[in-house]
């Protein structure tokens, strides 16, 4: 497998942020006494805000601004001074990528003075060289805008960029980015129309690291 960069999600992926982020919005609804409807939650999972804004807008209709309000203000007096739990292998690939002189970027949906805070508080920062996020671009997720955007400030030939995603959004922009695609799912299993893209799916970051080792060995 010929890669020279490696792309990376951050939300559910990186960090353990969407059950977080799925409790803050069942509390908010409490909160202003409407409906948690999860089903529409999971769909709006690797879209940006003008996506999820879309979609939530058909369900909530003129109560979304109350709703968002509460959500937002709820989740970022979390996710801005606390620290979001780092998944299971993360820590182990980006080492091993540095060690191999592989550059790395994020390409999150998030916007990029949040996504920057997140990465910070987790330590994890240090590993990255770009960052492109979901206020820089027209075209959220699913949309390959953002990878190929990621891509560019590395330099490098998205066909060469391993891609990890968690979500069904996230994998359908970076395959339509023309990436070597991993998902590591997180809340949202593979839908058959993702799987059937052939990209690889592995239960988290460990098994990543492992089979990449395997393909330098051979």
């Amino acid at each position: 497998m010929n890669y020279q960069a490696a792309i990376f999600d951050m939300d559910g992926l990186l960090l353990d942020t969407e059950r977080l982020c799925m409790r803050i919005f069942q509390e908010a609804c409490q909160a202003q006494q409407l409906p948690f409807h999860q089903e529409v939650y999971l769909s709006i999972i690797g879209r940006n805000s003008a996506g999820i804004e879309r979609i939530f807008r058909r369900t909530y209709g003129d109560d979304l601004d109350r709703l968002d309000l509460e959500w937002r203000t709820r989740y970022y007096g979390v996710v801005k001074h606390q620290p979001i739990p780092v998944k299971s292998g993360v820590v182990a690939l980006l080492e091993w990528l540095k060690s191999n002189d592989l550059p790395t970027a994020v390409a999150t949906s998030t916007a990029r003075e949040v996504a920057l805070r997140k990465l910070a508080l987790a330590g994890l920062d240090r590993y990255f060289d770009q960052l492109a996020a979901g206020c820089e671009v027209s075209q959220g997720k699913p949309h390959p805008e953002i990878y190929l955007l990621a891509a560019r400030r590395l330099n490098v030939d998205p066909a060469t960029c391993l891609a990890f995603e968690d979500s069904n959004n996230g994998v359908r922009s970076a395959v339509a980015a023309n990436m070597i695609t991993y998902q590591i799912p997180d809340l949202v299993d593979p839908c058959e129309e993702v799987r059937a893209f052939g990209h690889k799916v592995l239960p988290s970051l460990v098994q990543v690291l492992d089979e990449l080792k395997g393909q330098r060995r051979h």
